[in-house]
């Protein structure tokens, strides 16, 4: 699946190519509590249609009543709202909130083209637009790289900030990575049993026959990688944990019992990690649901593996469990 705003690039690509005016609208500053990050995306045609968002809906509002009554901007060009509280009232902006947008004409819709190709490919991507010029160039980018706004050019990234790893190809491990992909992770599911990998053809994500231990190292897990290993082989699964444990990987967890996972963390202190290293593992894995069915399973690992990567408390955990040590990534 898409994200959300390769969706709304698409979109604008194909209303430009069927004779419509496009404007993109990004967000690019926000104070207080805004509803949209920096790097939100809007598309707006010339009637009014948008797609995507850059508030909770009446920023949008007067941004179509422009473009319809003729307020129609030929080049980059700022716009801020809630400035006051009066205006932050008026546009739904919390708090006080404010909100600053770039809004650009899309004449030229080949670099989307550029982008979506990219991105198909599992790159991650900057864009980089020129206020003064409306130039867009497209250049490689690098994890860990977060939107930015100079007040003379805007960089914008696209495609999978974060990663995550699959250690079995089960029926968990295909709604797991279906769910993963709607939330912009990179999926590469590893399996090399015959069995399983003639049968992978989850679309959007990559496949590997190697050996997971194998594949970690060749990976190089960074902060922004996630690991999960589910598949009851503790041939397959704690060989990966061992390297993933030692890895920068903000999250590594396993599927198993409270007294599998015991018996896991007695094998994995057989060999060279530190009891710390031993403790970032999370297991039981997944948050407590009353998870019985594959898809349950999905949304308890993915619940947790979104907690720890924004640093909330792992409140929601049977009782017995080892909790590890938990720290945001930087995004």
């Amino acid at each position: 699946m898409d994200s959300l705003d390769l969706q709304v690039l698409s979109q604008a690509r194909d209303w430009q190519r069927d004779g419509h005016a496009v404007w993109l609208v990004t967000v690019i500053e926000t104070w207080g509590s805004a509803p949209r990050p920096p790097g939100a995306l809007l598309a707006m045609r010339g009637d009014g249609l948008v797609v995507g968002s850059v508030s909770g809906g009446c920023v949008e509002d007067d941004l179509i009543e422009r473009v319809r009554h003729g307020e129609r901007v030929a080049t980059p060009s700022l716009v801020t709202y809630g400035v006051t509280k009066e205006e932050a009232a008026r546009f739904g902006l919390p708090c006080g909130g404010n909100l600053r947008l770039v809004q650009e004409p899309l004449t030229d819709a080949s670099w989307i083209d550029e982008v979506l190709r990219r991105t198909g490919a599992h790159e991650l991507v900057a864009r980089e637009v020129d206020l003064k010029t409306g130039r867009v160039t497209i250049e490689p980018a690098m994890r860990g790289e977060q939107f930015t706004f100079d007040g003379h050019s805007l960089r914008a990234l696209f495609g999978p900030r974060w990663r995550l790893l699959i250690i079995g190809a089960g029926q968990l491990s295909r709604v797991l990575a279906q769910m993963a992909l709607a939330l912009d992770f990179e999926i590469i599911c590893c399996d090399p049993r015959e069995e399983y990998h003639l049968t992978w053809d989850i679309s959007g994500t990559a496949f590997s026959k190697a050996m997971p231990d194998d594949l970690v190292l060749e990976l190089q897990l960074d902060p922004h990688s996630a690991v999960v290993a589910v598949t009851h082989d503790p041939k397959l699964d704690d060989m990966a944990l061992l390297e993933a444990l030692k890895s920068p990987a903000f999250y590594v967890g396993a599927l198993g019992s409270r007294s599998n996972t015991a018996a896991r963390r007695e094998r994995l202190a057989l060999f060279d990690l530190s009891a710390d290293e031993i403790a970032r593992l999370h297991g039981p894995i997944g948050l407590h649901l009353g998870s019985k069915t594959p898809a349950e399973i999905a949304v308890s690992i993915l619940a947790e593996i979104i907690s720890v990567r924004n640093g909330v408390g792992l409140a929601q955990k049977k009782a017995g469990s080892l909790l590890p040590a938990t720290s945001a990534p930087s995004s």
